[in-house]
């Protein structure tokens, strides 16, 4: 059915929209964000097959992105808006985000997605740039939106951005769309690691909240197993991620390529890609596994599960930490967050991961 009636209707149907030629979204944040975000992309792209689909993301969109085949026609990177793709004390610059704004507005947009959380401050951008329909979630703060969902925290991320594009009438497309590789990635992962040699695992350590992070000993002996199992471990992660890295290698018995800081995204979507298993705490290279085909195992605090798990669990595995109170001070941390950074999953056991991975490798 196509929706033909005017903007904010007092009666909310969820039909294709009728003469949409520009569609818009806005999602500016990290790698494993934009992996949620894959199932509604591919929503639209069937929903609306002839339409021009801009994406508004970051620098590193617009690199990766680029000769990458995805549902999206175009990446455009946002200037650094405070709250939006920035933090929300990033001191402004107006005539940056005024030259934005302009450029949008003169491409007529016909729907404008907000994929970007509550809307505190991404509904207001989104309502600037003068599309025929604003759609995206909300908290009760948020400015309004033509079409819209309750923001709430604790949901599935890949869910709730199907629900908003389901708004425009998008249907899911797949549930477990995939990332394409092309050659740019693979030739920079066999520079570092031939395919040729023993089938590999990797290990990811790292991540950006220290709450995440499974303890180094656990991660060598989960390598040591896979090693046992005729692997080539790679220990992967960012640079700042070098004395774990360099920690986990250390406490393995088998050797170990010890990939930290190494590659680029790309590279890293090159490698993962003939990866037989990726073993890793919540971050962004987990879901990036998921999404180019490669076998998990995630090791998840509580509420991470509820946010990141996949929709599609037949070749993934997860290990959950229950624990809600700051092991130092007995803070529950489910709605705020105590002072403290100590592992909320150190009680997830080593043996279990090492059974998981173990079954997904062989």
């Amino acid at each position: 059915m196509l929706e033909t009636s005017t903007p904010l209707e007092s009666e909310r149907t969820h039909g294709l929209i009728s003469g949409v030629k520009n569609i818009v979204a806005l999602r500016p944040n990290a790698i494993g964000d934009f992996v949620f975000a894959l199932p509604a992309l591919f929503a639209l792209r069937t929903a609306y097959p002839d339409a021009h689909i801009v994406f508004i993301g970051k620098r590193w969109h617009v690199d990766f992105l680029h000769a990458r085949p995805t549902p999206i026609d175009e990446v455009l990177e946002i200037p650094m808006i405070p709250g939006v793709g920035a933090p929300e004390n990033q001191p402004p610059n107006h005539r940056a985000e005024e030259s934005f704004i302009a450029d949008m507005r003169r491409r007529h947009f016909d729907i404008a997605f907000q994929l970007y959380g509550g809307g505190r401050y991404s509904n207001a951008l989104i309502n600037r740039i003068g599309a025929r329909w604003t759609i995206g979630s909300r908290t009760p703060d948020a400015p309004v939106l033509n079409r819209s969902i309750s923001y709430f925290f604790l949901q599935n991320e890949r869910l709730r951005l199907l629900e908003v594009v389901g708004l425009a009438g998008a249907k899911p497309a797949s549930l477990n769309p995939r990332l394409n590789i092309i050659d740019d990635d693979l030739m920079e992962a066999y520079a570092y690691v031939s395919p040729l040699r023993k089938p590999l695992a990797v290990l990811q350590p790292g991540a950006t909240d220290p709450r995440r992070r499974w303890p180094p000993d656990r991660f060598a002996f989960v390598g040591d197993a896979l090693a046992n199992a005729g692997a080539t471990i790679a220990i992967n992660g960012a640079n700042d991620e070098r004395p774990i890295v360099a920690e986990v290698a250390r406490r393995m018995k088998a050797p170990a390529i010890d990939l930290s800081g190494a590659l680029s995204l790309s590279g890293l979507a090159g490698l993962l890609s003939f990866a037989r298993v990726l073993v890793s705490n919540d971050t962004g290279p987990l879901h990036l596994a998921q999404a180019v085909g490669t076998p998990t195992v995630g090791i998840y605090w509580l509420t991470n599960l509820f946010i990141s798990s996949p929709l599609v669990h037949g070749a993934h595995r997860s290990a959950v930490s229950l624990r809600v109170e700051c092991p130092i001070c007995g803070v529950n941390n489910l709605q705020q967050r105590c002072a403290h950074d100590p592992c909320f999953v150190d009680d997830v056991n080593a043996e279990e991961v090492a059974e998981m991975a173990c079954s997904l490798f062989c």
